[in-house]
């Protein structure tokens, strides 16, 4: 049997309680990384958990809002204290918000897409840093979309809390360039999600890419042998 890539690593994954989250979390622990899995429903944390035990992987469970900014904080200190460093950060989380004209968005709307797309994402950099650095191949990866290539009318929250999204990754990335750490974006293209069902309810998902079509790219970006580094990935 060929060595499993991701033996021994510890990987923090947000939204992994379905969709793309939970097939890297799957796909992760069955190359021998433990993972840490956050989501805020606490039933699909469960099933992607029982998926890994069922399959003789290891993770563990940190039921989670990403707006509970003192919580994130709390997680790094306990997985500090737990494993003493974190090898992959994985940015998965996102909410889409409501699409439509962008003088008619709700404030708490908006502010609830720039919480868990951006601020979460920045907190999750603050108290995971010092835990990456202590890895030998510390990786971040951010899942980004295509929404910031162009200009999507109705779109406006969410094409703006990716774009910021970008230019944090981007700018972690330089902050850490003589580091052993490697950040990049992953934007994953068009995949049959529960986000991706709300923006288009009359899609036929089966015609879609699945999330465990794509979840090797974030793999890929994982291992301690990627060179890749600020550079936005198309799975």
């Amino acid at each position: 049997m060929s060595p499993k890539k991701l033996d021994g690593r510890i990987a923090l994954i947000t939204g992994a309680s379905r969709g793309i989250g939970a097939a890297v979390a799957r796909l992760f622990a069955s190359h021998g990384a433990h993972v840490i899995l956050t989501a805020r429903p606490t039933g699909g944390l469960k099933e992607t958990d029982d998926a890994i035990r069922d399959a003789g992987g290891a993770a563990t469970l940190v039921p989670l809002d990403l707006r509970d900014f003192d919580k994130i904080d709390r997680m790094g200190a306990a997985t500090a204290e737990r494993f003493g460093r974190l090898d992959i950060l994985v940015g998965n989380a996102a909410v889409l918000g409501v699409l439509g004209p962008t003088g008619h968005m709700k404030p708490e709307v908006w502010q609830e897409v720039i919480d868990v797309n951006v601020t979460a994402n920045w907190h999750l950099i603050r108290s995971f840093d010092p835990l990456l650095r202590k890895s030998d191949a510390g990786r971040a990866i951010f899942v980004t979309s295509r929404i910031t290539s162009g200009v999507f009318p109705y779109w406006s929250a969410y094409a703006a809390s990716k774009a910021a999204l970008e230019t944090l990754a981007r700018t972690y990335a330089s902050e850490v360039q003589k580091t052993s750490i490697h950040v990049n974006l992953l934007d994953p293209g068009i995949v049959a999600t529960a986000m991706r069902a709300g923006a288009f309810p009359g899609e036929d998902p089966a015609t879609l890419a699945q999330p465990d079509d794509i979840a090797p790219a974030f793999l890929d970006l994982a291992l301690p042998s990627c060179g890749k580094h600020g550079e936005v990935i198309c799975a």
